[in-house]
């Protein structure tokens, strides 16, 4: 039941902090920070609230899901793809968490594999998986250039 909880708030915090994100245009580290703050202060304020276990680690969850967030409506713009990356976030982090025990930044690489995940879902549906990759990467190598000769 608790896991549960905590994929619930893995998928929330992503979907709301997109939502403060593009939709009310506070911008990608005010809506997580905002947020995060809110949810941090009310278990704080109320600690009995939920079970300790969930008093924990609700923050971590919170937090790490609010990185997801924080992705540009260019790159990720359906609320079911922000919600599948949290849930994947959620899972990461109840089966690495003691793994990343001492290490920093666990929670933001864990976000970025949780969304790199479902943003290559595309590249594996597509038959000319090789082409569209290397044309990624040949305009992503062009506009490098581009950006070292213009400066």
């Amino acid at each position: 039941m608790e896991s549960a909880i905590l994929i619930l708030t893995g998928c929330l915090s992503a979907m709301l902090t997109f939502f403060v994100n593009i939709r009310l245009n506070q911008g990608p580290v005010r809506s997580s920070a905002l947020l995060t703050l809110l949810v941090t202060a009310l278990l704080h304020l109320f600690p009995d609230l939920l079970s300790p276990y969930l008093t924990t680690n609700i923050p971590y969850v919170f937090i790490g899901a609010s990185f997801i967030g924080m992705v540009s409506a260019q790159q990720m713009s359906t609320y079911m793809g922000i919600a599948l990356s949290g849930i994947i976030f959620t899972l990461i982090y109840l089966n690495t968490s003691l793994f990343f025990t001492g290490y920093g930044g666990s929670l933001g690489t864990s976000a970025c594999i949780s969304l790199l995940v479902i943003l290559s879902i595309p590249y594996f549906k597509s038959k000319r998986k090789l082409t569209v990759g290397l044309l990624q990467l040949r305009k992503f190598i062009i506009k490098g250039k581009r950006r070292k000769t213009n400066q």
